[in-house]
C-alpha cells in the first residue's frame, strides 16, 4: 500500500538525519513499521482473504436421539428449511463434553441427555467461497467438530426452544439416515460422515427400551 504523503516526507527526513540512508534502507525501515502496527492491531485485508488465511473453529455437535432412535433436529431461525443438529463453539477451560452438555442447554433448553458415542476424530467443515471473512466474525475458514451421540432421558415437554438466546423456531424428531438430504449443502459431507460413524446408535437406543 502506497503510504501517504505525509509519511514519505517523513522518511525523507529520517535519511538526511542519518547521514543519507539509502531509499532502499528507508523502505525496509517504512515496511518493518507497517507489519508491527498490522501485527498489533491484527488488521486483515478482507478483500484479498482466503480460506488458506484463517483456522478451523474448535466445535462440537450434538446427535440427540429419543427412545425410538429418532434424532433431534431443529429450523434455524430467518431461514426457512436450514435444518440441522445443536451444535456450538468450546469455551476457554471446557472439555469437548462439557460444551457440548452446555450447548444442548443452551439451545434446547434441556439437560436430560447421557452420553452414549462420540466421533473418534474431528470432522470438519469449510465454509463457501462468499461466507470467508465474514461468517464467524471473520476469523475462520469453517469448523472442526467433535460430535456426541447423546440418549434424551426426559419428556418432550423438557425441550424448549424459547430460550434466552434462541437459534431454533421450529423442531421435529426425524429419521437418523435422512439427515445428510435435510442441511445445507456445505455441511453434507459431515452429516454423511455423522451418519456412518453413528449408523448403529439408533438400534442401540432402541434397545435400551427393551432390555
Amino acid at each position: 500500500m502506497t503510504p501517504p504523503p505525509y509519511a514519505v516526507c517523513q522518511g525523507v527526513l529520517m535519511a538526511k538525519k542519518s547521514g543519507g540512508k539509502s531509499k532502499k534502507a528507508a523502505k525496509a525501515s517504512d515496511d518493518q513499521k507497517a507489519g508491527d502496527q498490522k501485527i498489533k492491531t491484527g488488521s486483515t485485508d478482507k478483500s484479498t482473504l482466503t480460506a488458506e488465511d484463517l483456522p478451523y473453529r474448535p466445535c462440537v455437535g450434538i446427535a440427540l436421539f429419543n427412545d425410538e432412535g429418532q434424532v433431534w433436529i431443529g429450523n434455524r431461525i430467518g431461514f426457512e428449511g436450514a435444518w440441522q443438529l445443536p451444535q456450538g463453539g468450546i469455551d476457554d477451560g471446557e472439555t469437548a463434553e462439557q460444551a457440548a452438555l452446555r450447548e444442548l442447554s443452551e439451545e434446547i433448553g434441556t439437560d436430560k441427555a447421557e452420553i452414549v458415542a462420540e466421533t473418534p476424530d474431528w470432522l470438519t467443515y469449510d465454509l463457501p467461497d462468499h461466507l470467508i471473512g465474514k461468517a464467524f466474525g471473520g476469523k475462520y475458514r469453517g469448523q472442526k467438530q467433535k460430535w456426541f451421540a447423546m440418549h434424551f432421558t426426559g419428556k418432550e415437554k423438557h425441550i424448549k426452544i424459547d430460550v434466552p438466546h434462541p437459534e431454533f423456531d421450529a423442531w421435529r424428531w426425524t429419521d437418523f439416515g435422512t439427515l445428510p438430504d435435510l442441511i445445507v449443502p456445505f455441511k453434507r459431507p459431515v452429516y454423511l460422515q455423522l451418519v456412518e460413524i453413528f449408523r448403529d446408535v439408533p438400534q442401540r437406543i432402541r434397545n435400551l427400551g427393551t432390555a
